[in-house]
């Protein structure tokens, strides 16, 4: 698949933050498919995969598994989360 060097360089963003260089979870599709769900929006994408990626509790290599990981994802997750702020008016 073809993309734009603005959309490559968002999935490469989007691949640095979620960590996919050392831990690798999604096929390479996942990350276009994501970015385009979120209207090319990086920070919620990035928010919404390593969601995705925390709920895989455990990491195998070749026979090796760690420990739980899905608390290091939610707190990487947890840079990305958008919070809603406005002052509301008293009409």
């Amino acid at each position: 698949m073809s993309f734009t060097k603005e959309i490559e360089d968002k999935i490469a963003e989007v691949k640095r933050e979620t960590r996919e260089g050392q831990c690798p979870y999604f096929e390479d599709d996942d990350f276009y498919y994501y970015l385009k769900k979120n209207n090319e929006d990086v920070r919620s994408t990035i928010y919404e995969m390593l969601l995705i990626k925390a709920e895989d509790s455990t990491i195998s290599v070749s026979g090796l598994s760690t420990s739980d990981t899905s608390g290091y994802f939610r707190r990487l997750a947890s840079r990305f989360k958008k919070f809603n702020s406005c002052i509301l008016s008293e009409n």
